[in-house]
């Protein structure tokens, strides 16, 4: 039996340090061997959370204090928060340059440094890093992120547009600059750092948009819809925050192009995606739920026609902690390491 993989976790006391773990401790083929969470250093991981206490898992570290050269990890995932991952990230690779690393935040998703900097507020500081960083939508990027060091997971928001979004672009029956995103997150999207804004007080009962006009995830919408339709798209995308703890749904309104219907879109989209394990085209018409993929790697995505003439709506729907984050991390971890794509992450959603 072949020796397990090596695997190491910066920011395991977050939400989506705690689902990689969730996730990792199931799959066969890898070990995790390092833990890091500076505020909680020297906790056992059960002591962060207390569904993990039954499991044999290190100790809780400070990055400062990992031996990086002796430390033989053969992946690394980085959960750390935007702006802080890239520094990070720059230092680890130069102490252990054999490891591979799946970046969780935001730091490498972005191609261009200008977008970065207008989107961001800083310059970025590991351009090479930028350059290298293959953008982590399996379904899309495949062949590269199985060859890459580095990988940018992508956003919860943004793969819950792209995904059913870039194949209709590609095929050219919707109009590039008629796509406008309406999507909603659970709480668990904003990370568990305390914030008053998301007290339980604040927000159940309640339902808000925020970032309008203005969120980060935008960029990273414009730049592969661009890159899928061959020319400068700028979406329209507005993020609201529902009072649950995980999901997230997306409803995307697309203006047809010539004579295509909205049938063609969901033709198009089925042809795409028959084969992927992680993708379920529901029949036409029909529409999914947050419910239908909690806990699980899946999106859904349904087509529906307009009553308006010459428009059609898409509703996709993911797990924003899954496929939104961790999962797919998982899930790029298995093609960068070599492994079947779906080892670890093929559980059905729970329900209810």
């Amino acid at each position: 039996m072949a020796a397990k993989k090596t695997i190491g976790i910066l920011g395991a006391s977050g939400y989506t340090g705690a689902e990689l773990v969730r996730l990792l401790l199931r799959h066969p083929n890898v070990e995790i061997a390092l833990l890091t969470a500076d505020r909680r250093a020297g906790q056992a991981m059960g002591d962060v959370f207390p569904q993990f206490a039954p499991y044999d898992l290190p100790r809780l570290v400070t990055i400062d204090s990992v031996d990086w050269p002796n430390a033989g990890l053969d992946l690394i995932f980085c959960a750390l928060p935007h702006g802080t991952t890239q520094t990070v990230i720059r230092d680890v690779l130069i102490k252990a340059p054999q490891s591979k690393i799946v970046d969780l935040s935001a730091d490498f998703r972005l191609e261009s440094p200008e977008a970065y900097a207008t989107w961001y507020g800083h310059d970025h500081y590991a351009l090479d890093l930028q350059k290298e960083a293959v953008y982590g939508l399996a379904e899309i990027y495949r062949s590269e992120i199985m060859k890459a060091r580095l990988v940018a997971n992508p956003g919860c928001y943004p793969s819950c547009a792209l995904l059913p979004v870039i194949p209709l672009l590609a095929a050219q029956v919707i109009e590039p600059a008629e796509i406008v995103v309406d999507a909603k997150s659970g709480m668990t999207g904003s990370g568990r750092s305390v914030k008053e804004e998301m007290l339980f007080s604040e927000v159940s009962e309640g339902f808000h948009a925020y970032g309008v006009g203005r969120h980060r995830h935008v960029a990273e919408l414009d730049q592969e819809f661009s890159k899928a339709a061959g020319q400068e798209v700028l979406v329209s995308f507005t993020p609201h925050l529902l009072p649950m703890s995980r999901g997230l749904l997306s409803t995307i309104y697309v203006k047809l192009r010539g004579v295509y219907t909205a049938h063609d879109l969901h033709a198009v989209l089925s042809a795409q995606y028959g084969s992927e394990p992680f993708i379920h085209v529901l029949p036409f018409g029909k529409t999914p739920h947050t419910r239908h993929v909690r806990g699980s790697n899946m999106t859904f995505i349904g087509v529906a026609a307009d009553r308006v003439p010459g428009r059609a709506i898409i509703v996709a729907t993911l797990d924003n902690l899954t496929k939104g984050a961790s999962g797919q991390a998982v899930q790029n971890m298995n093609l960068m390491l070599g492994f079947a794509e779906t080892t670890g992450i093929d559980q059905p959603p729970m329900f209810p």
